[in-house]
């Protein structure tokens, strides 16, 4: 319909006047010319619908004192011919279809306004429609003639049908919809869905008992496309003299539209939109009812399989996500037509899948089972003319005599495909006590990180860097060691990604810092000459909102020079969040403090970041030291890494360095400064103050 041209009196329930008057200046500019008042809380959305008398109402989804679901409550109570649509700006699935069944017109998202001015124009014209029907029924109470008249100018199927199902009378709506003449009337079963009859039969037979009208939804078969449509079927008893059921009148309006729209939200909340296979959540439903039938059944397994696919990063990186994507839909396929019928495939996001396995009579039967899908992945996919071998690792949990709960179930699969991974990829583990053992280990060794810092266990050694051209000690890098009270010193690879996993690595990290500095400070008063403190930075420390606080804190209180502190960033990490970094990094070396890059040459930095970064030094990483007067291509590595370096005026540091040849060679080089166990092995706070004061 088009847009009217007299003032639409619109009750708009919304607490931002912003989009307010977004949504109101959209309207005008499609045409409608309307009278908008704004209300934000119930108090006065209820005063308005006495004293402004809206045709519409708008609403977003919660305001403060009242959500959308409340507020279309009170407006049907009070005027529930009146229009209600849910603007907002987010809305999910399961919540957008229950406000449908519970009477809304529709419901548009503010990113997505256009969508608004066609939606008021259905709800008006439904409104109309509406005012219509109430019209033609108070008309068939007047006379039959006036009833046929209007029924027939009805858009909804209009009839009245004998108790025994025997259809009386329709409009002229139900014979172009079904197809049945009008001096032919037939019963419901030439109409409905056969999969419906039964629902129906036991409706109107429930009605019937206690007198009352029903409602159903059922499909309609439609003679213009041979298929089915859904149809809202409303019908009240019409009483004879004794006061039993003489016949029924009812109505059948299209809802096919809405009916599609619920099932795709439905679709949208219970399978993942790339691949089409269930998501989680409608994976955890299954495996809840496969728990329960099991509990009935005791000789049968079931079993959670979780999958990943090997080196899946390599290929978006190299690839793309578009490719990614799409061997991610690939796989998917593959996956379905590896499994039984009657095995759920399900993604639950990423590349990770998971595979429901019921009604296994034996653990070689999973094993088989597995295999076979193990197999079937490692054949070549073909993606935009590459031939992609995707194979996967299996992680495998299952149902056995002790109870384990659906949840456990996968995350016992998910700790089995772990151990696939650092087995090698590619194969099945199942899931057994030991890695559960494994698994309680790092958790106990969690909750003792967690009680670390406070118990002063974590302490600081520092490993000498030096200059190559002088032999005379420039510095040293901070390295932390955690004084576990039971196993000892645990090693940094033993407990720092862990911490890094957990989010522990920023109160570990900034205790370092502030450690780092206080020993500095005291190593001066002691009469060590100003060296060059190196502190590594980890990729959540740095992306942390509170690190220049931290830093400046640090600092302030010991009164280092800015200068001397070093900061070591991993060169990934940097790549990671290019801009952002560059703007951290930038407001960091304008407070003075200097940056160096980690581990060079073992990320994927472009070197057009690279002269951008405001770094004053790098280090080779230890990868290409190890052989580097022995391997050609180790030694062109750091050869070019050093000339690079210098050519954008940054500072050289070889790590990892342990013979004389090694040292040797980088000096020939000219690299400027160098550490490793040929100079010596990190060491505690006092013993490296002697060894400094010595060299």
């Amino acid at each position: 319909m088009e847009p009217s041209t007299s003032p639409i009196r619109i009750l708009h329930l919304e607490d931002s006047a912003t989009d307010s008057e977004l949504i109101e200046r959209e309207l005008r500019r499609s045409g409608f010319t309307v009278d908008l008042r704004r209300v934000e809380n119930n108090a006065d959305f209820l005063r308005q619908l006495q004293d402004f008398n809206p045709q519409m109402v708008l609403s977003d989804n919660s305001l403060p004192d009242i959500d959308s679901r409340r507020a279309l409550a009170t407006l049907q109570k009070r005027r529930p011919e009146t229009p209600f649509i849910v603007v907002s700006g987010t809305i999910g699935e399961e919540r957008a279809v229950e406000i449908l069944k519970q009477g809304a017109t529709d419901y548009v998202l503010k990113d997505r306004l256009a969508k608004l001015a066609p939606a008021v124009s259905r709800a008006l014209e439904q409104s109309r429609e509406r005012s219509a029907r109430e019209r033609a029924e108070a008309g068939l109470r007047e006379s039959a003639q006036r009833f046929r008249e209007l029924a027939d100018a009805m858009p909804q199927i209009v009839w009245t049908a004998r108790c025994d199902g025997t259809i009386e009378y329709y409009n002229r709506r139900w014979y172009e919809f079904t197809g049945f003449a009008p001096d032919s009337p037939g019963g419901w079963g030439a109409v409905l869905h056969p999969q419906d009859g039964v629902a129906f039969a036991s409706r109107v037979q429930g009605a019937l008992e206690a007198r009352e009208p029903y409602e159903l939804e059922c499909r309609f078969k439609d003679r213009r496309t041979a298929g089915y449509r859904w149809h809202l079927l409303r019908a009240v008893p019409v009483f004879n003299e004794t006061g039993g059921v003489d016949r029924w009148f009812g109505t059948a309006t299209d809802i096919d539209d809405r009916k599609r729209a619920e099932q795709e939200l439905l679709k949208n909340a219970y399978y993942d939109a790339l691949t089409q296979l269930a998501n989680r959540s409608l994976f955890e439903n299954r495996l809840e009812k496969a728990a329960r039938g099991a509990a009935r059944e005791k000789d049968l397994l079931y079993a959670v399989l979780f999958l990943d696919i090997d080196r899946f990063k390599l290929i978006n990186d190299s690839l793309g996500h578009g490719a990614g994507d799409r061997l991610l839909a690939a796989f998917a396929r593959r996956l379905e037509a590896l499994v039984r019928p009657g095995d759920t495939v399900a993604r639950f996001g990423g590349d990770e899948f998971a595979v429901l396995v019921e009604y296994v009579s034996d653990l070689d039967l999973l094993k088989r089972i597995a295999e076979r899908i193990l197999i079937g992945l490692s054949l070549p996919f073909s993606i935009e003319g590459h031939e992609i071998v995707a194979t996967a690792s299996i992680g495998v949990a299952h149902s056995g005599p002790a109870s384990t709960t659906p949840e456990a179930m996968v995350r016992n699969a998910d700790l089995a495909m772990y151990r696939a991974k650092n087995l090698g990829r590619s194969r099945v583990e199942i899931f057994d006590e030991a890695m559960h053992a494994q698994s309680m280990a790092t958790l106990r060794l969690e909750q003792d990180l967690r009680k670390a810092l406070d118990r002063g266990e974590f302490v600081l050694h520092y490993q000498p860097i030096v200059s190559l051209h002088t032999g005379r000690i420039t510095g040293c890098e901070t390295l932390v060691r955690w004084s576990h009270p039971e196993r000892g010193l645990v090693a940094p690879g033993d407990f720092i990604p862990l911490a890094e996993e957990t989010g522990l690595i920023v109160p570990i990290g900034e205790w370092v810092l502030r450690a780092a500095c206080d020993q500095a400070a005291a190593w001066t008063k002691r009469g060590l000459p100003p060296l060059d403190l190196a502190v590594n930075l980890s990729a959540r420390q740095f992306r942390h909102e509170g690190l220049v606080a931290v830093l400046e804190a640090a600092l302030e209180t010991t009164g280092i020079n800015p200068g001397r502190l070093t900061l070591e960033l991993t060169e990934s990490l940097l790549m990671e969040h290019t801009e952002r970094a560059i703007a951290i990094l930038r407001d960091l070396s304008d407070r003075g403090i200097r940056l160096s890059i980690d581990d060079f040459g073992t990320g994927y930095s472009s070197l057009a970041y690279l002269k951008r970064l405001p770094c004053s030094s790098l280090k080779i990483d230890r990868s290409f030291v190890r052989d580097i007067h022995s391997d050609p291509d180790d030694a062109a590595i750091a050869i070019a890494i050093i000339r690079m370096a210098h050519a954008l005026r940054l500072k050289v540091i070889a790590e990892g360095v342990e013979t004389e040849e090694q040292r040797d060679f980088l000096k020939e080089r000219r690299c400027d400064e160098a550490q490793g166990y040929l100079f010596s092995k990190p060491l505690p706070p006092d013993a490296f103050f002697d060894l400094a004061t010595k060299r």
